[in-house]
């Protein structure tokens, strides 16, 4: 599956210069947070494949005009074609924002995903719009990773994480790239282009994107143990 990564920044060769099937070949776009609903809007629609996208710190203007066509997967397991995706935007809390957490708070999001992330034997395709704490992030405190995020990577090994939030252009010879364990950890900034394989589906669900983020209401004490 070939997916179209964008995050932070909106590409002048994607929007104003875009040309007719400049995007062939792509089966998805997401968005890991802070672009205009008028981008992710116009993308979508001239692609004609699904957009997914998380909140960035900066995308309160979503909450009354969201982006047109697309699908928010903040805080949701999806499954498209087989491949496993979940989705965490925001960052770390420095002001009063709705897209700002505490490291406690996102440990608490992906909690309440804990049982899906088991039954389905994990996930493929992390997308959030902060990085993992030392994987591309940076000293001062609205730029620094989540703890929660790598330790969510050290126990799934996901193919990719892919986020947005650190400009690539803050400073010089900032890698786009880190590697942790069996992960790739990738800076979405402008674009990037992701290559993963797809599961076999049933025909009924190809190319339906199916939110899979209410489980069963499962006791505490019932739920299984999936630590390493």
């Amino acid at each position: 599956m070939k997916i179209l990564a964008i995050s932070d920044q909106e590409s002048d060769s994607l929007w104003e210069y875009y040309t007719k099937g400049k995007l062939a070949g792509y089966d998805m776009i997401i968005s890991c947070g802070d672009l205009k609903a008028d981008y992710l809007t116009f993308l979508v629609t001239m692609t004609n494949k699904p957009l997914l996208y998380v909140h960035g710190n900066h995308d309160t203007r979503y909450l009354s005009r969201p982006p047109e066509g697309c699908d928010c997967i903040d805080g949701h397991f999806v499954l498209y074609n087989g491949l496993r995706i979940l989705g965490l935007g925001g960052c770390r809390k420095y002001n009063n924002s709705p897209f700002q957490y505490t490291d406690k708070q996102m440990r608490r999001r992906i909690l309440k995903l804990k049982y899906l992330l088991w039954k389905y034997k994990g996930v493929d395709l992390v997308v959030t719009h902060c990085p993992p704490k030392g994987y591309g992030d940076q000293d001062d405190y609205a730029h620094r990773g989540f703890d929660s995020l790598l330790e969510l990577v050290e126990k799934y090994h996901p193919q990719y994480l892919v986020h947005g939030h650190v400009h690539l252009n803050y400073g010089a010879k900032m890698p786009r790239e880190h590697q942790c364990g069996d992960t790739r950890i990738i800076n979405a900034f402008g674009q990037y282009t992701l290559e993963l394989k797809e599961h076999p589906v049933p025909v009924k669900q190809f190319n339906q994107v199916l939110y899979k983020t209410r489980p069963p209401k499962i006791p505490n004490n019932e739920l299984p143990s999936i630590d390493k």
